[in-house]
């Protein structure tokens, strides 16, 4: 989950944010709120989703108040309805304005993608297949949208270029095909020292024939094949490295996909065009 160990690594990152919204200052708050003036705010949820992020509200308050204090009523992962209210904050006016927008983005954003993510891991669930993200995350973001992927009960594809080889299609293209590609990995791998799992990506079943060859593959990846076709995938691995269904997989397909006997599918969808969920920070007054 986003912890606060998780923003400490990505401080630099959010004091840019701050710089490109606030630039010489918050003139509005500035102009019609005194500078010692305290009150206080909530956030509401607009519509029903999987709330993430929500440890952002209280590290970016405090950026631009250090007394500030919020005090949660949900959990990042937790199912949210229209009307919940997720935290309340309390700090010095100026401060609960100048942060809204940028608390507002980061959670509003994190949110859809945990939502759409438990969407996606409902269906396929029940055929036992898991959900996988992408590389196709917002840069810098990278961390955030991917926690936000747990959150939703998604899992984790490589978090980068580092923590996995993956032969992809252009990768066989330029070493000369699949078996060389593979063979170069494991002596590299040897020679770095390095255990990682080496996953290649197959355009037919010819590849994945040849993917089986070496005995080093752990993950074969059915780039854009049809379920008909990735059934008979299936079959010829039977069992001798997981397979990954990947391309073309959307939320009304899905099912399709899941049940061809794979063991995870992969979309860019969880993250790259995921719409945010619909919340609102506004201004708590105690009632007369």
């Amino acid at each position: 989950m986003i912890n606060k160990e998780l923003l400490r690594s990505l401080d630099d990152y959010f004091d840019c944010c701050i710089r490109e919204d606030l630039g010489p200052g918050d003139y509005s708050s500035e102009a019609c709120i005194p500078s010692a003036a305290r009150g206080r705010s909530e956030l509401l949820a607009k519509e029903s989703g999987i709330v993430a992020g929500l440890a952002l509200a209280d590290y970016l308050l405090k950026k631009f108040d250090p007394d500030a204090q919020l005090r949660y009523f949900k959990s990042d992962g937790e199912r949210v309805e229209e009307g919940d209210i997720l935290f309340e904050a309390e700090g010095r006016i100026r401060a609960l304005l100048s942060s809204e927008r940028l608390i507002l983005n980061f959670i509003q954003r994190l949110s859809g993608i945990a939502t759409r993510t438990s969407q996606y891991v409902a269906k396929a669930s029940k055929y036992g297949v898991r959900v996988a993200d992408t590389r196709k995350t917002t840069p810098g973001m990278r961390l955030l949208e991917k926690a936000a992927v747990r959150a939703g009960g998604g899992m984790n594809h490589r978090m980068g270029l580092y923590d996995l080889i993956m032969i992809k299609d252009n990768h066989a293209d330029f070493a000369g095909g699949i078996a060389r590609a593979v063979d170069a990995s494991r002596r590299f791998l040897d020679e770095e020292g390095l255990k990682l799992k080496i996953e290649v990506e197959t355009r037919n079943l010819e590849e994945v024939r040849e993917a089986l060859k070496s005995g080093w593959v752990d993950i074969i990846m059915l780039d854009n094949f049809e379920p008909g076709l990735i059934r008979e995938a299936v079959d010829i691995i039977d069992g001798r490295t997981e397979i990954e269904a990947s391309g073309n997989i959307t939320y009304e397909n899905l099912e399709d996909y899941a049940s061809t006997g794979i063991d995870y599918l992969s979309t860019g969808a969880l993250t790259h065009s995921v719409r945010s969920l619909d919340m609102s920070l506004r201004a708590v007054f105690d009632s007369p």
